[in-house]
């Protein structure tokens, strides 16, 4: 299913209002309802990235927001990393975090990725090539770790 899909990468004032309310919705769907979570999604920061989607016939399927260096991290970073629950099992995540990948060297040049990943997804981020850095942190009740993509 991760085929076929249309990539849009824009700059937040770039965005159009529907394309912002299907992210924000995604977001709030997954990282707010089902990970029940309670957390500032809207944290200051969407302004100054990147924000990639992925459609399909119109519908939001997948989103990335690309965070330049030096706002998260000193590297540059992807963030916000989220599928339509509709597509688990398809390999959307992963034509996702490839096409972020290539988007944040597009915008940036080749250089280093820093995330922070839910710690369960570890082996997910080293099949893009990440490496785990440091001791695992607690980030609004869900355990983070630290990963580095050299």
């Amino acid at each position: 299913m991760s085929g076929g899909l249309i990539w849009h990468c824009q700059a937040f004032d770039a965005l159009k209002p529907r394309a912002l309310y299907d992210l924000l919705r995604l977001r709030t769907e997954v990282f707010v309802m089902e990970q029940n979570c309670v957390f500032q999604d809207m944290d200051g920061a969407d302004p100054a990235c990147h924000h990639l989607l992925g459609e399909r016939g119109g519908v939001l399927l997948a989103y990335a927001r690309l965070v330049p260096a030096g706002l998260k991290f000193a590297e540059a970073s992807i963030g916000r990393v989220v599928s339509d629950p509709s597509t688990r099992g398809t390999g959307m995540g992963h034509a996702l975090m490839r096409e972020a990948v290539r988007q944040l060297h597009a915008l940036w040049g080749e250089q280093p990725i820093r995330i922070g990943a839910q710690a369960h997804l570890q082996g997910f981020y080293r099949q893009h090539g990440f490496e785990t850095e440091g001791p695992p942190y607690d980030e609004d009740g869900i355990p983070h770790v630290e990963m580095l993509r050299r």
